[in-house]
């Protein structure tokens, strides 16, 4: 808006009254310098749609290493003292519930830690970090986590005795064959019964680390593996359970593939924002250009009329009036494509794990850009093209 008012701002009264009104490359180059400027705002928008919706694809989809549907999880609260075991053997006998555990911390990034694990022939200088996953019985069964050497926790033997270290944490610790050996942790003797595979037990924003799991049979999170398709009837006995032990205490449940989607809640807004602005700033290119192609026709009415006395087709018209404006968008193009990369390769770099950029997310916003503008401009050049040439000629 402000480009018309300044130059509408600096005519000569005079001038203009005489009809002395020139036109200066300075001027063409700021209209075209605008048009430039507003396509690439939209191919940059265009490519960042794309990049973030195939990133949040890639979330939502990628395989954590553990089976996160159909899994309900809630927290135990009892009114006075009392064991949790009974509560998760009631909850097992409802007919559609696969399998139950309990919990502290989560899979989402809220868990403890430690350094102060020691194993023979381990290096002096080496120190390690270790996430600390609390667990019930089942818990490794109930979610699914592939077990790659050893076994689960056995209720044979002593629970304060028994540890599982996932491969990471293995590799790193560099112990050959760790089934049955035995590490120190905080002071204690725990015998390694098991290695599970790797799982991404935090946000995909940080790598998989280090991690060690130990069984406390009694934990205040209950978490319940049910069968597809019988949700709204099992949650109805899970609470009638509920209401059993805990009486007059809300039961209070949730999803963990809707906890797993809501730490993403910001990419999610990202998204849709960024359709939004992409299509705002299609609008406004879209405007600019069907003015500038609107004035150059108009500019260039007895041209037209005489290239088409002289011979010109309609469709030589359009591509003559369309060159130009095509030659804009092409550079709009070659400006916005290397910045669009860096803009999604800056974004993506914070994802620990993260799509490629392709090549074909750039070409794809540079063509629809391109087809885009075309279109726009043969409202205008189509139209001019077919005027009838004698009225060129004579308007005045």
């Amino acid at each position: 808006g402000s480009y018309p008012s300044l130059y509408l701002s600096r005519f000569n009264p005079v001038a203009v009254l005489k009809g002395k009104l020139g036109t200066s490359i300075g001027e063409v180059w700021a209209r075209r310098g605008l048009v430039i400027f507003q396509f690439t705002l939209s191919i940059i928008l265009i490519a960042s749609v794309l990049v973030v919706y195939k990133q949040i694809e890639f979330i939502q989809s990628k395989n954590l290493g553990y089976n996160r549907d159909n899994i309900i999880s809630f927290e135990m609260e009892w009114k006075g003292e009392g064991s949790v075991l009974p509560f998760l053997s009631e909850i097992g006998t409802i007919p559609d519930v696969i399998n139950t555990s309990c919990y502290y911390h989560n899979l989402l990034g809220d868990h403890g830690g430690t350094g102060d694990v020691h194993w023979e022939g381990k290096d002096p200088n080496l120190n390690m970090h270790f996430a600390n996953l609390e667990v019930g019985y089942d818990f490794i069964e109930t979610l699914g986590i592939q077990v790659s050497d050893g076994r689960t926790f056995s209720r044979d033997i002593k629970p304060e005795r028994q540890i599982i270290f996932n491969e990471y944490a293995i590799r790193k610790m560099g112990i050959k064959d760790p089934v049955g050996k035995t590490v120190k942790l905080w002071g204690e003797d725990k015998q390694i019964v098991g290695v599970v595979k790797d799982f991404n037990f935090e946000s995909l924003y940080e790598d998989i680390k280090p991690c060690f799991i130990q069984v406390i049979p009694e934990l205040p999170n209950a978490i319940v593996k049910i069968k597809g398709g019988t949700e709204r009837s099992s949650l109805e006995q899970l609470e009638k359970i509920y209401n059993k032990f805990s009486p007059g205490l809300p039961f209070e449940y949730r999803f963990l593939d809707a906890q797993y989607h809501s730490l993403y809640a910001a990419e999610q807004r990202v998204s849709v924002l960024s359709r939004y602005f992409a299509g705002i700033a299609i609008l406004i290119s879209c405007l600019g250009l069907f003015g500038l192609a609107s004035f150059t026709a108009e500019r260039r009415v007895k041209e037209i009329g005489i290239r088409k006395i002289l011979g010109a087709t309609n469709f030589g018209i359009v591509g003559l009036l369309s060159g130009d404006f095509t030659r804009m968008v092409l550079i709009a193009i070659i400006v916005a494509l290397p910045v669009s990369y860096l803009i999604g390769f800056k974004w993506l770099e914070s994802f620990a794990y993260r799509v490629d950029l392709e090549w074909w997310f750039f070409i794809v916003a540079g063509f629809t850009a391109l087809l885009i503008a075309l279109i726009t401009v043969s409202l205008q050049t189509i139209k001019a093209a077919r005027t009838n040439p004698v009225e060129c000629i004579r308007n005045e």
